[in-house]
């Protein structure tokens, strides 16, 4: 299997397992949702464990791809207010998690990439 043919198994990998997460542990997700946002944390908590299992089950499967890796792209964009609200929130914690939580900010930017990545890979082959 060549790196091409891996990445979008990775990422569908990386998504399903965050989804599960959200479900397996949602309290430290609770913490990151945007106080603004109407309803429960735990709603969106849930909500976005969801959007992440569907997504990994569309990259998973090749012909649904393409589009569900450019939805993945978008959602990447999405969620990036939880993780201003979870830096905002953890700037007075000790170093590591401060630190831990404003690393997180500039990685929404290779995941992004990511997933245009293999929607344009999916594109060509098609």
């Amino acid at each position: 299997m060549t790196r091409s043919e891996r990445s979008p198994l990775l990422l569908a990998g990386l998504l399903a397992a965050a989804g599960v997460a959200h479900f397996a542990t949602p309290r430290p997700f609770d913490a990151t949702i945007p106080r603004w946002l109407p309803g429960s944390p735990r709603a969106w908590t849930y909500g976005s464990g969801v959007v992440e299992l569907a997504l990994a089950a569309g990259i998973a499967a090749p012909r649904t791809r393409p589009v569900a890796a450019r939805v993945a792209a978008a959602f990447f964009v999405g969620v990036f207010p939880a993780n201003v609200q979870m830096a905002a929130d953890w700037r007075h914690r000790p170093a590591p998690l401060r630190t831990a939580a404003l690393a997180r900010l500039p990685l929404q930017v290779p995941l992004v990439l990511w997933a245009r990545g293999v929607a344009r890979d999916e594109k060509g082959r098609s």
